[in-house]
Order: C-alpha cells, then sequence, then structure tokens
C-alpha cells in the first residue's frame, strides 16, 4: 500500500468508519497522516495519587482494586465505579453511562487515567478520566500510551469520529508509514528556515515530545501550506505570463478629451491607477490586475477611462458586476459619461435587455441623455458576437453559453470578491468571433473591500496591484456614531431635521421578515437568535406609521420585482422618496448624493467589510454625512468590531482589524476554498507570508517547471486539487 491508497483498503477501518472520514475530505492514507491536530492537552506529567490537585486535570497510573457497576434510583444514570491504588495511596473513580467499561478494565488491570478530580462527602474521586491500560506492571511503562501519560492530540471531529478513534488509527498508520513520506521541500528551504524534516515534523505534529516540539511541527507545516499556496498562484502568473493578449495602444489625446468632458476633477491616485492599468494594456500579454479602493473613491471613472481607450482601438469590453441594481445604475451613468464619443453600450441581465444604439447614443430630442431602446436578447446576442456593441455590462448573464464576443479585449469585474474564480474564468474564456491567435482579453478585477497585504500576496498573489489611496475632493468624513437603544428617540429627531433640509436617510435591516435568515448569508444555525433580528418590512411598518408619518417612506429587498425595485431606485434618486428601508441588496454601488444618514439595524448581525460598504452609500457629496450602528448586544467581540468602525482611518486599517479579530477564514468566507486549517491560521501573519512567497519566487525562477523537484511537483498537483482560491 501507498499513501495514495484509499482508506478502505485498510483493514482496520469498516464501512461506517470510511463514510465519517469522507464527510471531512479524508479518503486516502496520506490524507490520514495530513489531518492535523488544532490542539493539545498535556497529561505528560504523572502525579502520585497523594498529589492529585482538586479541580484541575491530574494524570495518574496504578492498578485497579475493584470495579463495578450501580444504578442512581432518581434519574436511573448507570455509574462505572473504580477504585485505583499506587504506591502512594488509592482513589476513587467515577464514569457516567458507560456500562461497557467493566468488560475492558478488569480488577488488577494496571491503568494511566487523566481526568478532573472533584471532592464530595466521601472524598475526592477522578471524573469521568481518559483510560488506557498499561503494558508492564513494573514501573508502569508509558512508552506505548497514546490517550494518557504524554503530550495528548485533539483533533478537528466530526460525529462519530472521537480524538480516541483517530489517535488510535493514526498511530498503526504512522508506524506502517511514515517512512514512505518523502520530502517535499526543497533541502536549501529546510535549511535556511530550520524547519524539521517531513519524517520527524510528521511524528511530532501527531504525538510530540514536548509541546516546543510540536510547535515546531506546525511551524514546518504551516509554511510548507502556505508555501505550496504560493507557488500555486505564481505558477499561475508564469503561466499568464506566457500567453498572448491583444495590444491596445494609449490614444492620450482622446483620454484626455474624456478627462477634460467630466464634470469634476481627477484625484492624483485616479491619475496614477489610470495610467498603470493603461500601459499595462499596452503590452501584447494579458492584464492581471486587482485595483482595490475604498467606497467612494471613484473605481468607475478609472475603469471607463481603460474602457473607452480599449473601445477606441477597435475592441470590446465585458463590465460584470454582482448586482442587477448596480447593473442598471451603471447602465444609467456610462453612456452619460461617454455620450460624445458614440459609444455603443449595452446592459444584459438575467430577465431584460436593454441597448443604446450608435445611432441615438449622442442625439436625443432633449438633447441630453441617449435614448435608451428596448430589443430583443436574441437581436441583442447578434449585436455582441457582430461586435456592434462596445462596453456590454451585465451580472452572471455575461457568462452564458449564448454570449459570444466579437472582439473582446478588457474583462472588468467590479466587486470581485462576489465572484467565485471559475465564473472569472469563463468570462475571460468566452468565445471571441474574430479573435486571432487565440488572444485571450484583459483582466481587471475592482474591489472596494480592502484586503489587508498578507491576505493579498497570498491569495491574490498572481495579480498586479493598484490602490486607490485618495477620496475625490470635497468630501468629508463620515460621522460615525454607535447608539444605544436610550438614545434612539435622539437619533430619530436628528434625522427628521436632516430630511427637513432636503437630505435623504437608508435603514439597512438584516432580514426581510420575522422567521427569515438574514440576507446574503446561508447559516442555519441559531435560528432562535433571529427572534430579536430588526426585520425590513416591520422597520417599514414602525417608521411610516409611528416614528415618520409625515415623511415618505419605502421599503427594498430581494423578494420585490424587478421593474418594482427599479422604480423605488429611481424615485429614491429623483428625491421622490426621503427614508429607504432596505437589507444588504443596497451594499453595493448605489450612488445617492442626497443621501446622508446611514442607519443601520442589528449592526452586531454584520461584518466589518459589510458595514463599511452600507457607510460607503453616504458621503458621496460634498454635505456631511452620518452613519449610525443601533445594537443592543453587549458582547466583547462586538465593542471590539464597532469600536474598530469608529477608529479606522479607512478601509485599509478597518480590514486589518477585521482580520485581527474574526481571522482569515471568516474574513473572506473562506471555509470553502479548501484551504487546509494550519495555511488559514497563519494567512494573516505577514512575516511567514512574505518568506513562503521569497521561497516560491526563488525556485519557479531557479526552476519553472519543478522538474529539479519532482516530489515538490507531485505534492503541488494534488495540492492544487484540494484549494479553490476565490
Amino acid at each position: 500500500m501507498k499513501l495514495d491508497t484509499s482508506v478502505k483498503k485498510i483493514s482496520r477501518i469498516g464501512p461506517v468508519f470510511q463514510k465519517k472520514l469522507e464527510k471531512i475530505g479524508i479518503k486516502t492514507i496520506e490524507d490520514v497522516l495530513f489531518h492535523y491536530p488544532h490542539r493539545y492537552e498535556d497529561f505528560s506529567n504523572i502525579h502520585p495519587i497523594s498529589k492529585v490537585k482538586i479541580n484541575q486535570t491530574n494524570c495518574i497510573a496504578g492498578k485497579i482494586l475493584e470495579i463495578k457497576n450501580s444504578r442512581t434510583w432518581k434519574k436511573k444514570i448507570i455509574i462505572t465505579e473504580a477504585v485505583v491504588e499506587d504506591k502512594n495511596g488509592a482513589i476513587k473513580v467515577i464514569w457516567f453511562n458507560q456500562p461497557y467499561l467493566i468488560r475492558v478494565l478488569k480488577k488488577g488491570d494496571n491503568v494511566c487515567l487523566a481526568g478532573k478530580a472533584s471532592l464530595d462527602k466521601e472524598g475526592i474521586y477522578l471524573s469521568s478520566p481518559s483510560y488506557e491500560k498499561l503494558s508492564l506492571a513494573s514501573n508502569y511503562s508509558t512508552s506505548d500510551l497514546i490517550h494518557t501519560g504524554r503530550i495528548i492530540p485533539i483533533y478537528p471531529e466530526t460525529e462519530g469520529l472521537s480524538s480516541k478513534w483517530l489517535r488510535w488509527i493514526l498511530k498503526l498508520i504512522l508506524e506502517k508509514f511514515k517512512n514512505q513520506i518523502e520530502e517535499s521541500l526543497p533541502e536549501k528551504v529546510i535549511k535556511k528556515y530550520n524547519l524539521l524534516p517531513i519524517q520527524e515534523a510528521i511524528w511530532q505534529i501527531h504525538f510530540p515530545n514536548s509541546i516546543k516540539l510540536a510547535e515546531k511541527a506546525k511551524e514546518r507545516f504551516s509554511f510548507e501550506e502556505l508555501f505550496l499556496i504560493e507557488l500555486a498562484v505564481l505558477k499561475e502568473r508564469l503561466k499568464l505570463n506566457q500567453e498572448k493578449a491583444p495590444s491596445i495602444p494609449l490614444n492620450l489625446d482622446l483620454i484626455k478629451e474624456f478627462v477634460d468632458s467630466l464634470p469634476f476633477k481627477l484625484t492624483d491616485a485616479q491619475k496614477k491607477c489610470s495610467w498603470q492599468i493603461l500601459k499595462d494594456l499596452e503590452k501584447p500579454r494579458p492584464m492581471s490586475r486587482l485595483f482595490q479602493g475604498d467606497v467612494g473613491s471613484g473605481k468607475t471613472i478609472v475603469a471607463l477611462i481603460a474602457s473607452l481607450n480599449t473601445v477606441l482601438s477597435g475592441y470590446q469590453v465585458a463590465f460584470m458586476v454582482p448586482t442587477e441594481i448596480l447593473a442598471k445604475q451603471h447602465f444609467q451613468q456610462v453612456p452619460k459619461l461617454l455620450k460624445p464619443f458614440k459609444v455603443r453600450i449595452a446592459l444584459l441581465t438575467g430577465k431584460e435587455d436593454k441597448i443604446v444604439s450608435q445611432k441615438l447614443a449622442y442625439s436625443t430630442s432633449s438633447g441630453l441623455n441617449p435614448e435608451i431602446l428596448e430589443i430583443s436578447r436574441n437581436k441583442l446576442l447578434d449585436k455582441i458576437r457582430k461586435g456592434e456593441i462596445d462596453i456590454l455590462i451585465g451580472t452572471h448573464s455575461l457568462i452564458q453559453d449564448k454570449v459570444k464576443f466579437g472582439n473582446l479585449a478588457l474583462c472588468i469585474i467590479d466587486e470581485q470578491h462576489r465572484f467565485g474564480v471559475e465564473q472569472r474564468t469563463k468570462l475571460i474564456q468566452q468565445p471571441r468571433i474574430n479573435s486571432k491567435n487565440l488572444k485571450i482579453p484583459h483582466l481587471l478585477s475592482m474591489t472596494a473591500t480592502p484586503i489587508p497585504r498578507s491576505l493579498a500576496l497570498t491569495v491574490y498573489g498572481d495579480l498586479d496591484l493598484s490602490i486607490l489611496d485618495e477620496m475625490p475632493k470635497g468630501r468629508k468624513k463620515v460621522i460615525t456614531k454607535v447608539v444605544s437603544l436610550k438614545e434612539k428617540n435622539e437619533a430619530y429627531n436628528f434625522i427628521r431635521k436632516r430630511v427637513k433640509a432636503g437630505e435623504q436617510v437608508f435603514v439597512i435591516c438584516p432580514r426581510i421578515e420575522p422567521g427569515d435568515k438574514q440576507q446574503g448569508t446561508s447559516d442555519k444555525k441559531n435560528i432562535s437568535s433571529w427572534t430579536d433580528v430588526k426585520a425590513v418590512k416591520e422597520e417599514y411598518k414602525k417608521l411610516s406609521k409611528e416614528i415618520f408619518p409625515n415623511l415618505t417612506i419605502e421599503m427594498l429587498h430581494s423578494k420585490i420585482k424587478t421593474k418594482e425595485k427599479e422604480k423605488i431606485m429611481k424615485d429614491f434618486r429623483n428625491k421622490k422618496i426621503d427614508i429607504l428601508v432596505s437589507t444588504s441588496v443596497v451594499e453595493v454601488g448605489i450612488d445617492i448624493p442626497q443621501a446622508t444618514v446611514m442607519m443601520i439595524e442589528g449592526a452586531e448581525r454584520f461584518g466589518l467589510a459589510q458595514l463599511h460598504q452600507f457607510r460607503g452609500r453616504v458621503g458621496r457629496s460634498d454635505l456631511q454625512s452620518y452613519c449610525f450602528l443601533f445594537t443592543e448586544s453587549k458582547a466583547k467581540k462586538t465593542r471590539q468590531r464597532l469600536t474598530a468602525m469608529l477608529k479606522a482611518k479607512d478601509g485599509f486599517e478597518l480590514a486589518q482589524k477585521d482580520l485581527e479579530i474574526r481571522g482569515p477564514g471568516n474574513f473572506f468566507g473562506a471555509r470553502q476554498w479548501g484551504i487546509p486549517d494550519l495555511a488559514m491560521e497563519n494567512l494573516k501573519n505577514l512575516q511567514l507570508v512574505e518568506k513562503t512567497r521569497e521561497s516560491a519566487k526563488e525556485i519557479l525562477i531557479e526552476n519553472p517547471g519543478l522538474k529539479n523537484y519532482p516530489i515538490l511537483k507531485e505534492r503541488l498537483k494534488r495540492f492544487k486539487k484540494k484549494i479553490h482560491l476565490e
């Protein structure tokens, strides 16, 4: 048998345990070996029975003098009671509802026990300790112990797979297969960072001789897993650099004309990022760039500069966004901004298609706005195929099989973390009718969720980075305040004044109606905990009838039909609505300049990145704006997170704080990535990430195909099957 042998071939693992192992992703012998403990318990100090301490975990070794079962009268619980002695004394031991123990443990057996010592009226006793038989009576030899008398690994468990069973099977497998585990890390990397060799590390992580060695083993495997991620990411970058893409020359005069036509001045950061992107587009290899900018910093204009330059060179642009509301907002704004350049722009969503035709895009009866024409889906798809659409704006509908581009050269993905790798890849690999030499389009991924450096280097290490770290001039910092229950009326009075001054208000709730789960989540746990969570329908009713009966209030959520959603957003934009009560559907990209107050109910129910996105819906003009975080929670973590919202200077600082508080797994919903726990735990360790990245770079520069490292190459191949960086 080899490391890739199925666990089904191991005689000690029957069908029942095979299914349970498969549930936690363990299918091969190698999977068992690399299923690491998540913590340890130190039972290595065996105390004389006379030195046992009450209310502490103690480990003892001795002989069973007697053992019996009895049943309590009141609760009908079966108690197994034993007396164990060593040369220093004796102690009572009690187990609850484990009657089979009298068949396992017999009078005269030498045992090692580890458990908490308690005190009752009859004296000290060990309560439900872990137990293990000792093979030799003399000196109570502990050399073969795996559950007591040593540092004990505790594993992530699933129903019916206890740490005790995992320790037992791991000991058997390790003893048989340890020598088959070949070193995958290059020798120079092991020496440079003083890492444990793999065979020693695999033993010490499961059955460590000391806590220090357990930590050294964890350090080795943390390094290895991050190193493999970096290798995978950097190899993708090398592969991309070998591909061909359309070279799009920089049309500086027309870009200057466009910038001069804007009703505002670009910030220095917008100019710098635009230049980086335009210079990338000139290259004959695909741009792969992550464009980060805080909410409201003006990423869309930079994307339009790149789009216009691409279109003026005779190519098409695909602009994919996560929500229909945002797609339609872009479709309303982009034609107006690009009107002088006769650009043909279309909207494609799941439910309807609209097109700005070339003929009417820049001359209408009013002379102000491009005219929007309704056309059939088939006609629109035909125009896309023939290259008669320059910029196609849409949601996931852009990656439907029927959508084929005539000459696609640039893909822009807004809020890229909302799309999976497969969706992004599918957009880039869209069939192109007139493409020659199989050239692939350039990719610009935009995000308003700032990414801490350690995560950016690891997860997005194959992308170049542009950061928009400056807000448009005249914008004022949004004043943020945590509002308690007793301060609510004061907040309501403040809102009345702002509406009277001609301003507008967002109110955000975590769910649509009582009993619903939170919008944007799939968490099915603790359903009862939702009983106190604010719901849009309830809040709308309360605000419109009791609190603000004289104001115009409307509600918005995912269950409302598309046309009605459109009308609500249009009315809100046209100041026909004073207060919009909504779920998280307005989290991304909604631009209402007159909205100055963001009121978030149940603020503790949202992540920091989400709260920051909500706050970004206000403060989009020169008016002073406000964000009120309503919470009744007194939990320490809630206090930490909401304090971070008040203190952080910008989204980048807030993202770093979020990473520290919640960890990377929750920061990105990254449990779906398949990243191993040790790597996930260390994604926030910038120093370790930089070490592994540097090592991966050195190896790939020296040997891009990893031919000199066949074991590492094979390990990387298997590793890549398990992870899928989003």
